[in-house]
């Protein structure tokens, strides 16, 4: 019988992953690289994708724990193997607290532990002088450079970023931690320190001026995350059970994989990169399913949509210079730098010449996620049953019964009461048709189908385009008019033809809004 196979999902301890014999992506040549070539090291990565598992893979190289790594890269790189002291804080214990002094506490408790090991001077009487001792300490008693690893640096900030009166004292009792990497250089071995945002007046970036950003440099691009290479040679034969269970081919669930899980790249020549967490939980349950989402609630980032009053039909295929996604979180004057450093958006091409890259979500799993989520919270729908309907409305389209689709979306709207789209009232006739092209583009979406709003043709835009496995529908949506004036106005400019030569029917709706019930009125289905 075949020995049960033990998978990373949700462990991020290297010595728990080694002496459980766990599946392992050997990332330590990497590690060995990363340690020898600078001092001072920032990463930033999307949650769930293994950012703190390097953390404790850096941990216990330092500490000199050579049983744990045997039979990985690293031993044919590493000789000395010595033991240096290290400080490992992990800052997402301060996630989700109440205030200042339940922070401050949270730090404090994490200092604890090593001050049992190195002591403390009654006269360090804050988080950040209580640090400096310890890594001065950690030197003198060992005679070996300390190393610090500070991961999810930014946990602390993210809580209170819509809130900019209480981030500034977070700000500065986290600015007086932080600082201590820079003053106590003389006594440290290596600082890394990782996050998902960059907060450039922070001192790591303010007063650290020799810290390394390693975040788009492509020798780095695979630190965290699996390649398709490592997917194919690590996990070949859990790819074949999966693929078993479905009463599919390897081939078949590959593509699968691919769809929903890969697509990342964190700068320009990247490899894809697949999301490990997910890979993981796909081993583990046998099962396809979306569990980035599943695994945390984004509140900061749609806190900070409404803010800009985010675009949601914009978010695609997006064009932008660097300058505008690869800026400090504070200095934003858009959410695109949270959308593309949280993982929601991703590198998809980058243009030399142009010097433009090509944003766009990275896969199914965020782009479904991602809508499903938008429709409940920035509709404020949360008391809707936004997945049953947007499951109906799809699934009466996939069956070819456009008119049931329509009753279901008609049904929907009629439901929920009068909303804002972001933080403006819509409250004239372009705006609320506006309003209902989101909202039909997200449903659309929730189901990774090809939507198109907007879209430009030879007399005017059409306004959603939606390409199903063998459809393809042509909507125009109309707020004070008539269905009949709808159907007319596709016709008379030609909407449909474009996508007459994609060998599927084409389908034709003219629908009418009513602005004193906010839903659906009347709607006519035309087949060509």
């Amino acid at each position: 019988m075949q020995p049960m196979r033990l998978y990373t999902a949700g462990i991020a301890d290297f010595e728990s992953i080694r002496q459980a014999g766990r599946v392992y992506v050997d990332k330590t040549d990497l590690v060995y690289k990363l340690s020898h070539e600078s001092k001072f090291v920032f990463l930033s990565r999307p949650r769930r994708f293994g950012k703190s598992l390097l953390c404790s893979t850096l941990k216990y190289y330092f500490q000199g724990r050579k049983d744990l790594f045997e039979g990985l890269a690293i031993t044919e790189l590493e000789k000395d193997w010595n033991k240096h002291p290290v400080l490992h804080f992990d800052l997402s214990a301060c996630k989700n607290q109440p205030n200042l002094q339940e922070i401050v506490r949270t730090l404090e408790w994490e200092l604890k532990d090593y001050e049992r090991l190195y002591g403390r001077d009654e006269t360090e009487t804050t988080p950040g002088k209580r640090l400096r001792g310890l890594i001065e300490r950690a030197h003198e008693q060992t005679g070996l450079k300390t190393v610090v690893i500070l991961d999810e640096y930014d946990a602390p900030l993210l809580d209170y970023l819509h809130k900019p009166d209480q981030l500034e004292e977070v700000r500065h009792i986290m600015q007086e931690f932080y600082q201590t990497v820079k003053i106590c250089d003389k006594d440290e071995q290596f600082v890394f320190i990782t996050g998902i945002t960059k907060f450039s007046q922070l001192s790591i970036f303010s007063t650290l001026n020799n810290l390394r950003n390693i975040s788009m440099e492509p020798t780095y691009a695979a630190l965290c995350g699996i390649t398709k290479e490592e997917l194919l040679t690590v996990f070949d034969e859990d790819i074949q059970m999966v693929a078993d269970r479905y009463k599919q081919t390897k081939e078949w669930m590959i593509d699968r994989l691919k769809l929903n899980y890969d697509g990342y790249h964190f700068c320009d020549g990247s490899p894809d990169i697949f999301n490990p967490y997910s890979l993981m939980n796909v081993f583990v349950s046998q099962r396809l399913d979306y569990y980035w989402f599943g695994s945390g609630t984004p509140t900061f980032l749609f806190e900070e949509m409404k803010r800009f009053n985010t675009n949601l039909l914009e978010l695609e295929q997006l064009q932008v210079p660097s300058t505008q996604f690869d800026v400090p979180t504070e200095g934003m004057t858009s959410a695109l730098p949270l959308l593309y450093q949280s993982g929601y958006l991703t590198i998809k091409d980058y243009n030399f010449i142009r010097d433009v890259y090509t944003l766009d979500f990275p896969n199914a799993e965020v782009k479904v996620g991602f809508m499903d989520n938008f429709l409940s919270r920035m509709m404020n729908l949360c008391n809707t049953n936004t997945r049953g309907f947007a499951g109906d409305f799809y699934a009466h389209l996939y069956d070819h019964d456009p008119d049931s689709a329509m009753k279901s979306m008609q049904a929907f709207f009629a439901s929920i009461p009068y909303l804002e789209f972001g933080e403006k009232e819509l409250d004239d006739i372009a705006k609320y048709e506006a309003y209902y092209e989101v909202l039909t583009y997200v449903v659309f979406s929730i189901f990774n189908c090809r939507t198109f709003t907007q879209v430009k043709v030879a007399r005017g835009k059409t306004d959603v385009v939606v390409f199903m496995r063998d459809a393809v529908y042509v909507m125009e949506l109309k707020m004070r008019g008539t269905a009949e004036e709808a159907l007319a106005q596709i016709n008379s400019k030609n909407y449909a033809i474009p996508y007459q030569t994609e060998g599927k029917p084409v389908v034709k709706i003219g629908i009418a809004f009513s602005q004193e019930t906010k839903t659906v009125s009347d709607w006519i289905i035309v087949k060509d």
